[in-house]
């Protein structure tokens, strides 16, 4: 159990802003602050912030740091797969990415029915549809039932940050938001790229449930993976050896991951209609533990948390002159 002063020091050294200003094209988006570079490349910096119904709620300790470290678990796993977008880690809240021509759609891969937001399939379904991003459902289906196949449900990207929809892939062919060749490219890595994500988490007692990937172009105009991959802020983990008897008896999997904190939030207001309220220290130092708990089990490595006799800003700053000096001076 973590002791009160540790937790107070967790909670004062999260990551809430990365902005520097030595370097240039800053970008603030929900949970990344990023920097186009004059080379063709682009740092990310994954802050502390959690963000869930297309807004951030709070800062959750360590989480930056392990959802870089889980990336990086990922990216190196999958590499034989699809190319991403990982030049180097200058620290471990920071990717050295190449800059891509990203790709103005996410691809979400389902194989439960479940969710909790907007874009979900299971809020969908309960609510009588049975064509959904143009799949279609049998009748008589429960929550967290698992699907014959995992499926595919894309979402458009807005360039100016807004909500994600849902689209079908005869829209996006009848769009051309992508050429035909890209969207089957996108579509291919994703599957193999779940399936990976499926068997590497099953030998570790997990389920990897459902994911989002985003995709962009590289120089050469090939398909890349870049953002980050098969994370806890971007997928659903469930506890394998639990959930069968959960779903049996109606209740919800054991889960590793953001749908805690959004079960939580919505047990509190209409997250699309009311404002949230501030989510207690004690519930954010839970989901903390949660994360860090993927982590370890899905990685097979200790955690290790930083020392924070040099706050975290500090630490990535000095990483990052050392990293790009001509920035820095």
């Amino acid at each position: 159990m973590t002791n009160s002063n540790n937790s107070s020091s967790f909670l004062d050294n999260c990551l809430i802003d990365a902005e520097f200003s030595e370097l240039p094209n800053y970008t603030r988006n929900k949970v990344r602050d990023t920097y186009k570079l004059p080379n063709g490349q682009r740092l990310l910096v994954t802050t502390d912030r959690q963000s869930a119904f297309d807004q951030v709620l709070a800062a959750v300790p360590f989480k930056g740091q392990v959802l870089t470290q889980i990336a990086r678990y990922w990216f190196d796993h999958t590499k034989d797969i699809c190319p991403n977008h990982v030049i180097s880690y200058p620290d471990p809240n920071v990717v050295l990415a190449k800059d891509l021509k990203m790709l103005p759609i996410e691809v979400v891969v389902r194989a439960y029915l479940t969710g909790s937001t907007n874009t979900s399939i299971w809020p969908m379904y309960k609510s009588g549809e049975r064509v959904i991003y143009g799949h279609q459902f049998p009748e008589g289906m429960r929550k967290n039932q698992k699907l014959a196949q995992p499926i595919i449900t894309p979402t458009t990207k807005p360039a100016d940050g807004g909500h994600d929809a849902p689209i079908t892939e005869a829209e996006i062919l009848d769009t051309q938001l992508v050429t035909t060749a890209q969207w089957q490219d996108m579509a291919r890595k994703s599957l193999a790229l779940f399936k990976r994500g499926q068997e590497l988490a099953a030998e570790r007692g997990m389920i990897l449930v459902d994911t989002k990937y985003e995709f962009g172009l590289d120089e050469n105009g090939t398909v890349t993976v870049a953002d980050e991959i098969h994370t806890p802020d971007s997928s659903r983990f469930w506890l394998a050896d639990t959930y069968q008897a959960r779903f049996a008896a109606g209740e919800e999997p054991e889960s590793l991951d953001k749908e805690f904190l959004r079960l939580w939030v919505a047990s509190q207001c209409d997250p699309y209609n009311e404002p949230i309220p501030e989510i207690p220290q004690e519930t954010l130092l839970e989901f903390s533990n949660k994360y860090i708990a993927l982590y370890e089990q899905l990685t097979g490595t200790k955690f290790e948390k930083p020392d924070f006799s040099v706050p975290t800003r500090d630490r990535i700053r000095a990483a990052l002159a050392k990293e790009l000096p001509e920035c820095f001076g």
